[in-house]
């Protein structure tokens, strides 16, 4: 299906492949016979399949082009003079083929020696060469008119060596001329195993000399292979523009750098809405792969120049037998290597017919000058869009640069109607989610979620079709440091895998240079995750929770220190100092003062008051007023301050957790914290320069093990699994989402640690971006939004939202609330009854050793040597002191009879 036959081998190519319909006519009518040779290279498959639909087209007229094809390897100069000798041996009248740096001079040697015309689809050869025919028009011109119109001053400019320097050389005398700062780089000497390395550092480098204006002077397959690397570390974003110095701009498959954002501008010399061309796509698509290699592709520049050379020969010679000249190698052995060489005499003849040849042909007007080279030629100037290439303009001799159109950049959703917008997300609840069942369902049906009812909502407003598509590496989307590649939904955008992305995508900086955000659909913040600590039961004394240890201490003293005060000032004023007096207005017995403020009286006043209590005795000096009305106001505030607090204390049950804030994760080490592997709030870490959140993330990345998790999810297990040794960063929405979601185990602590947003993410100028934007917007206006968060957080919550039955459950105080409150009146009464019992015990054995005394001293009153009238005098001065009823009521007892009552008191001798 290729030329693999080596020098020497005749191929004919009717023989050989059967011809197709469109093309096929009789050639059996002619008896006139052109040969000429054809030199390809491995691998130009297509171009040979060229070669041999154009010798079925244009060798179907009064005479036939006879072909000896050789394939060989152009870089090996020994192949290049043995394939060369071998055709001029045969007897060609012209040869057809490519050549490279190596081979050129070779080759041109030859022709010039021998007088064979060269004709050659290669980039032009430098110098004056009488028997090259250059069918690639020269790219210097179009090349120095587009720098000038982008106004480009300072550039780098990649070339392959391979092709030649004299572009190059026309590019450095321009930036001499013109002042230009240019970069020149050969990337035509890298070695293959290690190409795609040495084009990342080539790039690196231009990065820190801020080259982001770059040329590739290259063949098509060259600049493939440094475009996939351009993708790899993220250098084909918005800021960069690159031109591709070659005449097949869509000959490469551009689709993976369309939506990154980046100017790329290139020329092309086939031009396929010219009908000629049309014509030609028409019957090249009905060919068979098999028999016509690369047919199943769009012909390319290399491929389209050698069916117009074949035209070119094929005119030359029909001129040359019209005119009857004698084009016969009689007398001519043929042999390129004689000394001295024996050139072909009418091989100048032949010359001047090739370059007399004026087509139009798949490459536009074909016309050459003098020296073999293209003339009043035309080259369309391309510019990658977002919907693919489109033209700009065209340059000429005559004209050069001509601008048609300078903005093309689509702001709408025409020609979305018919296309399935492809819509990556990720399985994430509540965002997206599998149904119950769903291999039941089929296509979106099997999704339910907060952005599964977004997306359906953004299409109704777009009026587009859509398919959800779950990214496939579960990613949310990161540019590795070191390959630069972009992962998950936003890789899949900037590689052109999906036209949009509805998922809870966090809007940053480096996403936004590669991709486009509408606005946030959802603010959030980076929150803190940890497992819920154990509910905290109530102690024995808790009702002592509403006040602080230190403060109850506080009031003791001061409980005591006042009672202390109120003694001395009770001792020192005169005022609290008064005589007793009786109740029936006699005289005192005695001229004795009272205070009734003793140390204990003074603590069980100061006691009562505190206790909201009243009590019997009160200062009657001002100083002692004084004491007790601040006392009074202290302990209003007291109480009331503790009422207060008493029932939140009482009635909540709390909870105690080890972290309150980041400031807390950060200065301690018992327990880890880690983010998402790959997302916005790793990158938030990365980048912060906040001294505290880059504490952080020096702990994060060099903790072991490892404390970042693949998945959301894995880091909730985690969570749940660590015993509350585990704390997970991440967007506050989830948290409050799963905080909702049985078992109902872990808890959002602290505010969030930054403000950030959720937004739609599209390719760089997609025409969906401003759609989606309005879409937004009034989804927002409506309180859509809203809705569907409520919808999905609260409505299908787990765990209750503190309304309803839970709060009359915490409104209920239990028995262990207040146990300490029934120990302390349990441990009061049982303390008073040992009192009680003690002075009981006191007092019965003090009376009875008062009773003994009596007994004794009566007993001693009997004895001989005391009267009666003494015993009766002594017992009434003791009755003295009593009052006159109990006086009265001991007399009439039985126990004092005959001289007077209590009125006598004191009258007594």
């Amino acid at each position: 299906s290729s030329p693999t036959t080596q020098c020497g081998v005749n191929v004919n190519v009717f023989s050989v492949y059967p011809v197709p319909i469109l093309w096929s006519q009789h050639l059996d009518n002619s008896d006139l016979v052109s040969l000429f040779g054809g030199l390809f290279p491995r691998g130009a498959d297509q171009e040979y399949s060229a070669f041999r639909v154009g010798m079925v087209r244009f060798g179907m007229t009064d005479f036939r082009l006879t072909p000896h094809i050789d394939n060989l390897e152009v870089a090996n100069s020994f192949a290049v003079t043995n394939c060369f000798c071998s055709q001029f041996s045969r007897g060609v009248y012209a040869i057809f083929g490519f050549y490279d740096k190596k081979s050129v001079n070779t080759i041109t040697s030859f022709c010039e020696t021998l007088h064979v015309s060269f004709i050659t689809p290669s980039f032009p050869a430098e110098g004056m060469n009488q028997f090259v025919l250059q069918m690639r028009p020269d790219i210097k011109g179009p090349l120095v008119s587009l720098v000038e119109y982008y106004k480009w001053e300072k550039f780098a400019y990649l070339y392959d060596s391979d092709r030649g320097l004299s572009t190059l050389q026309v590019i450095l005398d321009t930036a001499a001329e013109k002042k230009w700062v240019v970069t020149a780089i050969n990337v035509g000497n890298l070695k293959d195993e290690r190409k795609d390395e040495a084009y990342r550092s080539l790039f690196q480098d231009l990065e820190i000399r801020k080259e982001r204006r770059i040329i590739l002077d290259c063949e098509q397959d060259k600049v493939k292979d440094i475009m996939e690397q351009v993708i790899t570390i993220g250098r084909h974003v918005k800021g960069y523009h690159y031109i591709i110095a070659n005449l097949g701009f869509v000959d490469g498959d551009l689709s993976k750098i369309q939506y990154g954002g980046a100017n790329v501008s290139g020329f092309q010399i086939v031009d396929f809405d010219d009908p000629v061309v049309a014509k030609f796509d028409q019957g090249w698509e009905a060919l068979e792969e098999k028999e016509y290699p690369g047919a199943d592709t769009r012909i390319r520049y290399t491929s389209a120049l050698t069916y117009d050379a074949v035209n070119v020969m094929t005119e030359a010679f029909r001129f040359l037998h019209k005119q009857r000249i004698d084009m016969s190698r009689r007398g001519n052995s043929g042999d390129c290597l004689a000394n001295p060489a024996v050139p072909w005499a009418q091989g100048v003849e032949i010359e001047r017919a090739l370059k007399q040849v004026r087509v139009d042909g798949l490459t536009g007007n074909i016309q050459f000058d003098q020296y073999g080279k293209r003339i009043n030629y035309s080259v369309t100037v391309m510019e990658l869009k977002n919907n693919g290439p489109v033209k700009i303009g065209y340059w000429n001799e005559v004209d050069k640069m001509v601008v048609t159109k300078s903005d093309l950049y689509p702001n709408d959703t025409m020609g979305m109607e018919n296309k399935t917008v492809i819509v990556t997300t990720i399985l994430e609840a509540p965002y997206v989610m599998l149904k119950k069942n769903s291999e039941l369902f089929v296509g979106n049906d099997r999704y339910e979620g907060y952005c599964v009812d977004l997306a359906a909502e953004i299409a109704k407003h777009c009026g587009i079709r859509y398919q959800l598509r779950i990214v496939g590496d579960g990613k949310y989307g990161a540019r590795d440091a070191e390959t630069k590649i972009w992962n998950g939904m936003v890789g899949e955008l900037v590689y052109g895998k999906a036209d949009i992305a509805v998922a809870p995508l966090t809007i940053t900086l480096v996403r936004e240079e590669v991709i486009d955000f509408s606005k946030p659909f959802m603010s959030l913040g980076i929150s803190i995750m940890i497992k819920k600590p154990q509910k905290s039961k109530p102690g024995v004394f808790s009702f002592l929770d509403p006040l602080a240890y230190e403060i109850w201490m506080c009031i003791v003293f001061a409980y005591i220190g006042v009672s202390v005060v109120l003694f001395l000032v009770s001792r020192f004023s005169p005022y609290e100092w008064t005589l007793e007096e009786p109740e029936d207005g006699a005289l005192p017995l005695t001229t004795e003062s009272n205070n009734e403020f003793g140390i204990f009286n003074s603590l069980w006043f100061s006691l009562g008051a505190f206790m909201r209590q009243g009590c019997d005795i009160s200062p009657r000096s001002l100083s002692g007023r004084i004491v007790g009305g601040v006392w009074w106001f202290f302990t209003l505030i007291i109480i009331s301050s503790y009422t207060a607090n008493l029932a939140a204390f009482l009635t909540v049950e709390r909870m105690v957790s080890p972290i309150e804030s980041a400031e807390d994760l950060a200065k301690q080490t018992e327990i880890a914290y880690g983010t998402l592997d790959s997302g916005s709030t790793k990158e938030f870490f990365r980048r912060s320069k906040i001294a505290l959140f880059d504490k952080m993330w020096q702990y994060m990345k060099s903790a072991e093990p490892s404390v970042f998790v693949k998945k959301t999810s894995e880091g909730v297990l985690r969570v749940r699994k660590s015993k509350g040794k585990y704390a997970y960063l991440l967007e506050s929405t989830m948290n409050e989402y799963i905080e909702q979601r049985k078992p109902c185990d872990t808890m959002k602590v602290g505010g969030n640690l930054d403000s950030k947003g959720y937004g739609i993410a599209t390719p760089k100028g997609s025409p969906l971006r401003n759609a989606v934007n309005l879409a937004v917007l009034k989804l927002n206006e409506q309180g859509l939004l809203d809705k569907l968060k409520n919808k999905w957080w609260y409505d299908k919550g787990e765990c209750g939202s503190g309304g309803g039955e839970s709060k009359e459950k915490t409104s209920a105080l239990s028995l262990s609330n207040v146990a300490g409150v029934f120990y302390i009146l349990v441990g009061g009464l049982g303390l008073a009854m040992m009192v009680a019992l003690v002075e009981f015990c006191y007092k019965s054995r003090a009376e009875a050793k008062k009773m003994k005394e009596e007994v004794f001293s009566r007993s001693m009153s009997r004895l001989p040597g005391n009267s009666p009238r003494q015993e009766s005098v002594d017992t009434a001065r003791v009755l003295c002191v009593l009052s006159p009823a109990s006086a009265f009521n001991l007399g009439k007892a039985g126990h004092f009879r005959g001289e007077g009552s209590g009125k006598s008191c004191g009258r007594t001798a």
